[in-house]
């Protein structure tokens, strides 16, 4: 019965819309000023000759609301006409925000509201927008934060908006909680996660800041925590912040670790055409990992391997899945799958965001190119070499679908950031000061071309330097270089000698083998030496100028996953300085060997062995300032040149210098500031060997100091600091505990 009622009323009711519809001849629009009837009519989509009945009327109402642009629509079919009656929304002449001065705040909050000048003022939307820049405040810890919304007529229909924000106190914690199942102990948390508690000595941190977006990382840096340490199933199911008062909050962050789990079997799925002697290594890292804890690290670095042995044996288009399986309480499976996918080839390069750098200088260091078979290691090695130029503030990349399926489009969007740089170092030790200035610009002209010039000033000693270098000389991947310097050392009223020594050489740079490069050099010098009564017999004998042209070359063999932020791989260099023409015959050798490797998540250690010798080919004597010295960068808690053989007073270098160096960045002590390392550091080192005489002090005692050290790149140019304590030395050395380097960009 009742679905027979339904029906009749349905029927009825369509009979009754059908009965109401009518043509019109006309279509009539007043109280329009700025929108043009015509404009109103295809918002509307009204057309003559269609039927007009009510709900055709309720779908034009719906049309011309969703523009925005009425405040008020009324609508009337009356004798064959179509009369619309509409109340223009006013247009938003201006938008303000008060209350808020910081820039770096008030800009996310223009660009986040949706009503802007000129648009239509929207009762609704600008309620919402006011929503909005509460949340964004309180996402940046003004939990407190209150809007007043000011509205202000104008004439010509025309409104100004007003937020006039109070920002309040801002939310800080007062305690931070690990409650539920976490296994380690609290003060080992801490030291995972970026918020911190409020404490007076931490007037500068914002960390202490309540920050929703810095909760939720929190989260995610405990959960990456414990599972690298085995806990596969850990949740922090919960975290919240309790108000407490005068500001503060408490947080807590609720942690489930769950049971610890281990690797049990590890497989290795390749194609049947593959090589598996080719993934050989892989094999033993199984090996190694089996029975450990389980950690997302190991396969990290498995699936690294991949892609390297995939690169080295051409693999254009491998792709690698990993497959987990939990096998009884806590043992984990795991099978890593290796797929040759379609080809697709790079149908295009795009390069955006380059206002000053030249196209050709970004294509110069891409390793993929139009044309080539597409592949993922390539274009991310391209990314990276694009990073260590040090021209952008960032570089992203996006890879499309091309015209056809088997083709892909790259866009590389780049932000560029000033290359020029300005900057002053000191070093503070047991005998004076050193003093530097340096101005760089790495990329003149958008071409790529760096200059630098410094001048470094001790109590004895002046030292300056100009460079020029094009990196991509005639749009090769060749570098070519030049170098002017000169340097005087007053060592009159205190041994009795003076020397001055100026010179120039020449050289290119470029790749000889995959990740070998060649670097050869013509270097030419001409120097100075004085002496007076006070000088030792052996300086008396080497008085006079000297002129001395040589032929230098590195080997750089470079096997690092990357140059911007190395976490991973080596790189071994060689060195030697052979005499062409010359006054004083000095074969130089030297040898430099880096490592990185990843510890844990952010813990990135170094290892460093450094070593030089000078020996004369004629058996001379080597000049005094031919004869090494310690770089201070080698051996931080040191002056330069002030370690090593001493003849009286005077450190007068050696034949022999080597150090060994370890660092490791330490995780999470800044984890948002990713312009910023802060390391521990070991140094060790010795110079020694004196061929001229015997009554020097040649101390075979090894020099070490331990440290930290920040390498910044603050927001008014780089900061490098140091303070290192030595731990063993002879008596005779010069200590400097503190050494700092600021700088600003241009």
């Amino acid at each position: 019965m009742f679905k027979i009622f339904f029906l009749v009323h349905f029927l009825l009711l369509l009979l009754l819309n059908f009965s109401n519809a009518e043509k019109i001849d006309e279509i009539n629009i007043t109280g329009n000023e700025r929108i043009s009837k015509d404009t109103i009519i295809i918002f509307g989509e009204m057309n003559l000759e269609e039927d007009f009945n009510n709900q055709k009327i309720n779908k034009i109402l719906k049309k011309l609301y969703d523009t925005n642009f009425f405040e008020d629509i009324k609508i009337e079919l009356k004798n064959n006409a179509l009369n619309i009656i509409v109340v223009e929304n006013p247009i938003i002449q201006e938008v303000r925000i008060l209350g808020i001065k910081a820039n770096k705040l008030k800009e996310p909050l223009f660009e986040a509201i949706k009503l802007k000048k000129n648009n239509s003022f929207n009762e609704y939307l600008v309620k919402k927008d006011r929503d909005l820049i509460l949340n964004i405040l309180k996402t940046n810890g003004f939990y407190f934060a209150d809007i007043k919304l000011e509205k202000i007529e104008n004439q010509n229909n025309t409104v100004s908006l007003i937020y006039n924000v109070d920002l309040g106190k801002k939310a800080k914690i007062r305690k931070i909680k690990f409650i539920g199942d976490k296994k380690y102990k609290n003060r080992k948390l801490f030291r995972i996660i970026a918020s911190e508690e409020d404490k007076f000595w931490k007037f500068i941190s914002n960390k202490k800041l309540l920050d929703q977006r810095r909760i939720e990382l929190d989260a995610r840096l405990l959960e990456n925590y414990y599972r690298n340490k085995g806990f596969y199933m850990v949740k922090v199911n919960s975290t919240f912040a309790e108000f407490l008062d005068d500001g503060m909050f408490d947080l807590t962050f609720n942690i489930n670790a769950g049971e610890k789990f281990f690797f049990n079997k590890l497989k290795l799925d390749i194609p049947t055409d593959y090589n598996k002697n080719n993934f050989s290594r892989i094999e033993s890292l199984f090996e190694k990992l089996k029975d450990e804890p389980y950690s997302y690290n190991a396969i990290k670095k498995i699936l690294k391997e991949v892609e390297i042995i995939a690169l080295q044996d051409e693999y254009d288009s491998i792709n690698a899945k990993v497959e987990e399986n939990i096998v009884g309480k806590n043992k984990l499976d795991f099978t890593i799958f290796i797929d040759e996918m379609e080809k697709h080839l790079v149908q295009r390069i795009n390069i955006l965001g380059n206002n000053i750098t030249r196209e050709d200088v970004i294509r110069n260091n891409l390793s993929l190119d139009e044309g080539d078979t597409f592949n993922k290691i390539l274009h991310n090695k391209s990314i990276n070499n694009l990073k260590a130029l040090g021209f952008f503030k960032s570089v992203n990349s996006e890879v499309n679908q091309g015209t056809d399926k088997n083709t892909k489009v790259v866009n590389i969007e780049v932000e560029e950031k000033p290359t020029g740089e300005i900057s002053a170092g000191a070093g503070i030790g047991t005998s004076g000061t050193m003093l530097g200035f340096a101005v760089k610009e790495n990329n003149f002209l958008g071409r790529g071309i760096k200059f630098s010039t410094n001048l470094e000033l001790t109590d004895e000693s002046i030292r300056g330097k100009f460079s020029v270098a094009n990196p991509n000389f005639k749009g090769s991947d060749q570098s070519v270089f030049a170098n002017i310097e000169s340097s005087e050392t007053n060592r009159l009223t205190a041994f009795g000698y003076k020397t001055t020594k100026t010179g120039f050489s020449l050289g290119s740079r470029f790749e000889y083998f995959e990740n070998v490069f060649l670097s050869p050099s013509i270097s030419t010098y001409y120097e100075s030496l004085k002496t007076d009564s006070s000088a030792s017999e052996t300086l008396k004998k080497q008085k006079g100028t000297y002129f001395d042209s040589d032929f230098d070359y590195l080997i750089d063999y470079d096997k690092r996953n990357q140059k911007f932020q190395t976490s991973d791989g080596y790189r071994s260099r060689f060195s030697q300085s052979i005499p062409i023409v010359s006054d004083s015959y000095g074969l130089m050798n030297g040898y430099e060997f880096n490592f990185y490797e990843e510890l844990m998540d952010e813990m990135i250690s170094s290892f460093t062995f450094y070593a030089k010798t000078i020996n004369s080919v004629t058996g001379d004597d080597v000049r005094i300032s031919e004869r090494l010295y310690m770089p201070s960068r080698k051996l931080r808690g040191f002056q330069r040149g002030k370690v090593g053989p001493v003849d009286s007073d005077d450190y007068v270098g050696g034949n022999y210098v080597s150090s060994l160096n370890f660092s490791a960045t330490l995780p999470n002590v800044m984890p948002n500031w990713q312009t910023a390392d802060f390391s521990v550091f070991f140094d060790a080192g010795n110079v020694w060997g004196v061929d001229y005489s015997s009554s020097v002090d040649n101390s075979n005692t090894i020099r070490s100091a331990a440290g930290i050290s920040l390498d910044w790149h603050t927001p008014v140019g780089p900061l490098s600091f140091s303070f290192a304590n030595a731990l063993t030395k002879a008596s005779t050395d010069k200590t400097e505990s503190f050494r700092f380097n600021l700088g600003t960009t241009f």
